[in-house]
């Protein structure tokens, strides 16, 4: 009975687990349209240099849902906007937090101390500045 068994598991094992692939026949053929688009060997090495040299800025796409700003980031943002002078150490201390109150006493936000989405939004602006560029430019004498 077991060895019956065994042939049987062997027979069916040899028989009927043979993968099957599509038939490429009964597919349909790809359209020119699309077959340039996947075709890439078509592009002349004049084009390829095109492509390669073009040196365009990186895009920076934040995070799916809402972003949480790093503590540096926010350091770094108020010290660029002129609202904080200490060390950018990523510790959210009474100057930090003053600086935050301070920006959105000044932007007519809310004045909680906390860095939500309202208040990154201006703020984020200044985040790439340097001190000089946000500061308004003072008259010589």
């Amino acid at each position: 009975m077991r060895k019956t068994f065994l042939f049987l598991l062997f027979l069916f094992i040899l028989l009927g687990c043979k993968r099957k692939t599509p038939e490429l026949s009964k597919q349909e053929p790809i359209s020119p349209e699309i077959a340039s688009l996947i075709n890439t060997t078509n592009i002349t090495s004049e084009e390829q240099n095109l492509t390669l040299n073009k040196e365009e800025p990186p895009i920076f796409l934040p995070p799916p849902g809402p972003y949480k700003p790093t503590n540096k980031q926010i350091q770094t943002a108020l010290k660029n906007a002129g609202f904080y002078n200490g060390p950018i150490d990523g510790v959210i201390g009474p100057k930090t937090l003053k600086a935050i109150k301070e920006f959105q006493e000044k932007n007519n936000l809310k004045v909680d101390g906390k860095v939500g989405p309202k208040t990154w939004e201006l703020l984020s602006r200044y985040l790439n500045n340097t001190p000089s560029e946000s500061l308004p430019k003072l008259p010589k004498d």
